[in-house]
């Protein structure tokens, strides 16, 4: 039964005392003491600190046994011939027979060497105990004749023994050293010995991954052994090349070519056994790179001359993610460029060497997903052949927020802007580079023509614009009819010849904003971050795809800049069909400063800049219409109906734009009721005069 409890108060000035009557808290159940031991346990089991004293006995206690295995393994190969029976089947197992038999002839050679000590061992005791016996003669003869002339020095007969007693008195103190050492000794060395094996286990790693330290188990800056790139391989998920290495044992090192730092990681040459292709292990990158203690994108694979080969370079941790530096366009103010014999800094390759590209009649195309790097990478290209002074730049931005504003004043045409009017007018540009590149070709043979670039930056705009002209002939597209398709094709057919190069940008490339026939026009093709394989062929081509070249397993967003460049106008290590840079970033303020040192190289050149077309437009047809069937409307009615009519055409029209139009007209306002009115008929008389002379005012 539950009691209340009284609780008394004590009383203050301001309050009287008061008594509460409180009931007990039901009482509770009390816990189990074997529920409360289970919990208890339970938290000491899965605490941080017990977990991490497990991992640190089982780490040690597995250096310790496997360093045991690992010096009984060494034993065993030094006082065998199975390291030479490992490296022979490792030859046969990578087809190398030449090599096998040059093995199996040092295995010989140990074998024979190693039953002549044998032999030598059945005569060892005999000539051992003569020489001892002649060695223990000698050695007391010498004592002896040493006594001889001490005693004949001293005048004393038993000096003769002193060197013969001495000693054999150091003999007597040697032994009753080794008899007190003896006992710690060999309580000692067990423990000695166990301390060897660990110190060996333990630089070896002999332990699993899960009860090695967290700096070792993470493998961050771990570096790139043969070892580890052979169980990297083992363990790939490749069946032939799991049994051929299994087969090798340790000797899968002899797969490896020698391991070569390059850049900020190193490079290996891998020669894969019988029976695995190349694409095998291209296909696994990822597991290979985890494999390896890297991320995927600091792994990449490509494929030399060398058949069955494949080749790694393997990136430093982290190195890829620091910045490059700043371009030498930007530190060397006194940098010009030369078109033909001149090569454009664009940045660094994964071996950390420069990276320049020659643009000496070769047409451009750089690729990407958005906002990785694009025109940044475009723009350095241009940036550098703005410093030739002979170079004439026709550009199109179809993005249209700045990006190449710092050309006006440099480039003969500048176009700005995202709409069809815009795609228009590049097109237009781009034909009227078309009829210079034939003006040229029909040129006397031997003429030299300056270098023009007829630039276009997010080129899919214009690809993907669905206006069309008087004609009814498409703007955009991919057929035949498509102006600026057809005019792009043009240039690339023929201006190579005479210096007109087509440069073009171009996001997420696929069939419908990037025609075939324009992407394999360019002799120079450069892919950013992009989303899918079949775009990275769209972006490349096919044969830098299957060499290895992988935009699509760039990180978008973190390798902005990063692109992979396949050119004859870059140096591409031999074998290879493509190579990766990482590009300079040069900002606007530092864009504008080197377009004003382009500027100051030139006498000056007058920018066109394409301006809104106005529609054609009837003015005097216009105004009967928004007068309609009333005799007469003011003035002041006609040109607010006139502007709801067409803003762009008639907004900031003034009483006096009207007048001078009506006056031409013959159709003059008048005074009706002391305010300005336009009369139906007067101009309904002016329109059939007009119609009957044959002639039109259309403002154009």
């Amino acid at each position: 039964m539950t009691e209340n409890v009284v609780h008394l108060h004590k009383a203050t000035d301001a309050a009287p005392t008061v008594l509460t009557v409180v009931p007990d808290a039901p009482p509770t159940r009390p816990v189990p003491l074997w529920v409360r031991s289970g919990r208890g346990v339970r938290h000491v089991v899965t605490h941080d600190t017990t977990k991490t004293a497990a991992r640190a006995v089982a780490r040690h206690s597995l250096y310790t046994f496997n360093g045991g295995r690992i010096v009984g393994r060494r034993t065993w190969d030094g006082r065998t011939g199975a390291r030479y029976e490992r490296m022979m089947r490792a030859a046969e197992a990578a087809g190398n027979l030449e090599m096998a038999e040059e093995w199996e002839e040092k295995l010989q050679r140990f074998r024979t060497a190693r039953h002549h000590r044998r032999m030598d061992l059945l005569h060892s005791p005999v000539e051992a105990a003569k020489g001892a016996a002649v060695g223990a003669g000698m050695s007391i003869g010498v004592l002896v004749a040493l006594g001889v002339v001490m005693a004949l020095n001293t005048g004393h007969l038993g000096d003769v023994i002193t060197p013969l007693s001495a000693t054999v008195d150091f003999i007597a103190l040697l032994i009753r050293i080794v008899q007190v050492v003896w006992g710690p000794a060999l309580s000692l060395g067990p423990f000695l010995a166990l301390l060897a094996l660990w110190s060996v286990g333990r630089k070896q790693h002999a332990a699993p991954a899960w009860a090695l330290p967290a700096n070792v188990r993470n493998g961050e800056g771990e570096p790139i052994t043969p070892s580890i790139v052979v169980k990297a391989l083992r363990d790939l998920g490749v069946p032939a090349l799991a049994r051929a290495i299994k087969e090798m044992g340790d000797a899968g090192a002899s797969m490896l070519g020698p391991i070569r730092i390059a850049g900020c990681g190193v490079e290996v040459d891998v020669t894969l056994p019988s029976g695995v292709s190349t694409n095998e292990v291209q296909g696994k990158r990822r597991k290979l790179a985890e494999n390896l203690t890297r991320h995927e994108h600091e792994v990449f694979i490509t494929i030399p001359q060398a058949a069955r080969t494949v080749r790694l370079w393997v990136a430093d941790s982290g190195a890829l993610d620091e910045p490059i530096g700043p371009s030498p366009l930007v530190t060397d103010d006194t940098m010009t460029a030369d078109y033909a014999k001149g090569r454009a800094p664009w940045g660094q390759d994964l071996r950390g060497d420069a990276a320049a590209l020659s643009l000496y009649q070769r047409h451009l195309l750089i690729t990407g997903l958005s906002n990785q790097g694009k025109t940044v990478a475009l723009r350095s290209l241009a940036l550098w052949l703005a410093l030739d002074k002979s170079v004439q730049f026709l550009m199109g931005d179809l993005k249209g927020v700045g990006d190449w504003a710092m050309f006006d004043g440099l480039a003969t045409t500048l176009i700005q802007g995202p709409t069809d009017e815009h795609v228009i007018q590049v097109t237009e540009m781009v034909e009227g580079a078309v009829d210079e590149m034939n003006r040229r070709i029909q040129a006397p043979p031997g003429t030299v023509f300056p270098p023009l670039i007829v630039l276009v930056d997010e080129a899919q705009v214009a690809f993907m614009c669905p206006a069309k002209d008087a004609e009814k002939r498409p703007y955009g597209g991919s057929k035949a009819n498509s102006r600026y398709f057809m005019a792009v094709r043009k240039i690339h057919n023929q201006g190579r010849a005479v210096n007109v190069l087509m440069w073009q940008g171009t996001q997420d490339p696929t069939n419908e904003n990037l025609p075939k026939l324009v992407r394999e026009g360019a002799h120079t093709r450069a892919s950013l971050a992009l989303g899918t394989e079949s775009q990275a062929r769209m972006a490349l081509g096919d044969k830098a795809v299957d060499g290895g070249a992988a935009p699509n397993l760039l990180r978008p967003g973190l390798d902005r800049g990063t692109l992979v460049v396949a050119s004859d106008g870059i140096t591409i290590p031999a074998g290879q069909s493509s190579i990766t840079v990482r590009t300079h970033y040069i900002d606007d303020d530092a864009a504008e400063n080197i377009t004003d040192r382009a500027k100051a190289l030139r006498d000056g050149v007058t920018t066109l800049h394409a301006t809104k077309r106005e529609e054609e437009h009837d003015r005097l047809a216009d105004i009967a219409a928004v007068i309609g069937d009333a005799p007469r409307v003011r003035t002041k009615d006609v040109l607010a109906r006139l502007a709801t009519l067409n803003a762009d055409a008639y907004g900031g029209w003034s009483f006096i734009d009207l007048k001078r139009v009506l006056d031409d007209a013959g159709a003059e306002p008048y005074k009706s009721d002391g305010v300005m009115v336009v009369a139906r008929d007067r101009i309904a008389r002016a329109l059939a005069n007009r119609d009957g002379d044959g002639s039109a005012s259309v403002d154009g």
